[in-house]
């Protein structure tokens, strides 16, 4: 469907979820679109309602793994999210052909970027992640000026490399002033069920060494797992099925959903004080 271009309207889309998180790493390549899905499916599992914003106005691809049920809609200035597997999802993927390349220079990528922001009604949402794309430039910084994000959850895996470049992206968000709610490390290892041995591909612990390093928690490990990529290329989730408990990957997830929640409410009570006590030194000046 054609994506009219408005100028973007009000925050008020915005003021009925509870919590926004970025969904960061300095790089692609680290399964950062992957986490965010699977992320989104851990969260709705225990319960909460979630909706996704695909900012990577020239790669999406979270289409691909999370399928619609129901296509978005625009109605005037006002765009209705798709609707896929009770999440609620917006993408550059719905308003360009499969398989078209996104020619747009950086100032219609920003007001993409911001019709997404200000003029769809997302509706009341305890959690919208936004994958954001790999980098830290001009897409970036409009996210984290106008999405009145909660924080971000930084991506990485074990390599040195990845490691790097996310430390990149977490001085980005701290130039700005949004909080990091956690450190994921994905890709993080294989167990062979045959041998009963974990396996280090990428080598072990470049994310807990970046999180004690930046002063932020570790959120946790997700595992290297062949149904993982299945599931994704096949758009299907891991969480479905009488069996999906059994599964380590789906654990790991929802480990990570946990934590998430609980620094995010963390991270949401310290601004709350923050701004009343602000008040009440604002109260004595007067």
């Amino acid at each position: 469907m054609p994506l009219t271009m408005y100028k973007p309207t009000e925050k008020k889309t915005l003021s009925q979820i509870k919590h926004i998180i970025a969904i960061a790493a300095g790089k692609g390549g680290v399964g950062k679109s992957s986490v965010t899905v699977n992320l989104a499916h851990a969260l709705k599992k225990l319960g909460y309602t979630v909706g996704i914003m695909d900012t990577d106005i020239y790669g999406p691809s979270v289409r691909k793994m999370l399928p619609e049920d129901r296509l978005p809609a625009q109605q005037g200035k006002t765009i209705i999210p798709a609707l896929c597997h009770g999440i609620r999802m917006i993408s550059m993927a719905y308003f360009r052909k499969e398989n078209e390349a996104s020619v747009v220079r950086a100032p219609i990528a920003n007001n993409v970027i911001s019709q997404f922001i200000f003029n769809v009604d997302w509706g009341a949402l305890d959690y919208l992640l936004i994958d954001f794309p790999p980098g830290t430039g001009d897409i970036q910084l409009t996210l984290s000026q106008q999405a009145s994000l909660t924080g971000a959850v930084m991506v990485t895996t074990p390599q040195d490399v990845a490691v790097l470049d996310v430390r990149k992206a977490m001085n980005l968000f701290k130039q700005v002033q949004i909080p990091i709610v956690g450190i994921v490390e994905n890709m993080s290892y294989y167990y062979h069920e045959k041998t009963q041995e974990t396996l280090y591909l990428f080598g072990k612990g470049g994310g807990e060494k970046l999180a004690l390093e930046m002063g932020v928690p570790f959120l946790g490990s997700i595992p290297i797992d062949p149904e993982l990529s299945q599931s994704a290329d096949q758009g299907k989730s891991l969480f479905h099925g009488d069996n999906s408990h059994l599964n380590s990957t789906v654990n790991a997830f929802l480990i990570l959903a946990n934590q998430v929640i609980a620094h995010a409410d963390a991270l949401a009570m310290h601004s709350k004080n923050c701004l009343q006590n602000f008040e009440l030194i604002w109260r004595e000046m007067q």
